[in-house]
């Protein structure tokens, strides 16, 4: 395996051979189950940071529990596309539908968060309407008792479009926030830019089999290599109020049993694994920079024309 050069964790000013695992529980927002598992997580498990999804049913609950915990470090997982039908779990964009027509189903509905609708969406999607709703986004996770560290992205790999990701990159240097980014050539072009990136695959707890669980988080940890590797984990509590509306339940229960686990805090010391958080990633990025007061981004990301869409499987 040919390693990046340098690798991420030397540009954060770790020694040679060290093993960084950015350890982050996304969903955050979702709802109060998910909530209170993902601060359970994050306070008496190995996790170590957060992304707030700001538009969903569970968001002002866990704005609360985020003033309440100033030090809880979290991101804003900017999320275009909506995971359920179940009535009263379903959410919309925080703009005002009419200024972003683009982002709508036919129903005026967000898109679902299946390969077809991740699909319909980026197809007629416009940047402006992406932009005002990923402003929104932001905003309402901005202001007194919240210091977010960075953007990242729901159910769509690294924004799912090129000029949506440059998008993302030009407003996290406008609000001084590192992006999660685990594709090429982003991955490429950023690390060209001095910037640090994962070192290596990327990995989504959603893709990692129910059965034997452990085991296999187990096996992934002896084997983590050098450099930066990130895990998006999905903590929840699984009761039957919320199963309705989270086909994904089972994943989350067992990914909190995971990261509340006594052995999996040994097997991290075992290993020479060192949990980090988006805080230092956050210190090397660019931004905050001046802007105006217009519509368009400004920074020193540009945002091309839109290119071809990138659906996460």
């Amino acid at each position: 395996m040919t390693l990046p050069t340098p690798l991420a964790t030397a540009l954060l000013g770790h020694p040679p051979g060290t093993r960084l695992l950015l350890l982050n529980c996304d969903d955050f927002g979702l709802n109060e189950d998910v909530n209170l598992a993902v601060v359970e997580a994050v306070e008496h498990g190995v996790a170590a940071s957060c992304s707030l999804m700001t538009g969903c049913p569970g968001s002002a609950h866990a704005l609360r529990l985020l003033r309440e915990r100033p030090g809880l470090p979290f991101g804003i997982h900017l999320t275009l596309v909506c995971d359920t039908e179940a009535p009263g779990h379903r959410w919309g964009p925080l703009a005002p539908a009419a200024a972003v027509p683009s982002l709508l189903d036919p129903a005026g509905r967000l898109f679902p968060a299946t390969p077809d609708g991740r699909a319909r969406l980026l197809a007629r999607a416009r940047t402006a309407d992406v932009e005002r709703e990923f402003r929104a986004q932001i905003e309402a996770a901005t202001g007194p008792g919240l210091d977010p560290t960075h953007l990242d992205f729901h159910c769509l790999a690294d924004a799912g479009r090129p000029d949506l990701l440059d998008l993302a990159l030009a407003l996290g240097a406008e609000y001084g926030l590192a992006v999660r980014i685990w594709l090429s050539p982003a991955l490429e072009r950023l690390r060209a830019r001095g910037l640090p990136v994962v070192d290596h695959p990327f990995l989504d707890s959603f893709a990692v089999p129910l059965d034997g669980k452990p085991a296999h988080y187990a096996r992934l940890l002896a084997a983590l290599p050098p450099g930066l590797t990130e895990w998006a984990v999905h903590p929840g509590l699984g009761t039957p109020a919320t199963r309705p509306g989270d086909g994904g339940w089972r994943v989350r229960r067992s990914d909190l049993a995971f990261l509340l686990a006594p052995r999996t805090r040994e097997l991290l010391a075992e290993h020479g694994i060192t949990v980090t958080d988006y805080r230092p990633l956050r210190a090397h990025w660019p931004g905050p920079v001046a802007h105006d007061t217009g519509p368009s981004v400004s920074g020193s990301f540009k945002t091309p024309a839109p290119g071809p869409p990138t659906v996460e499987p």
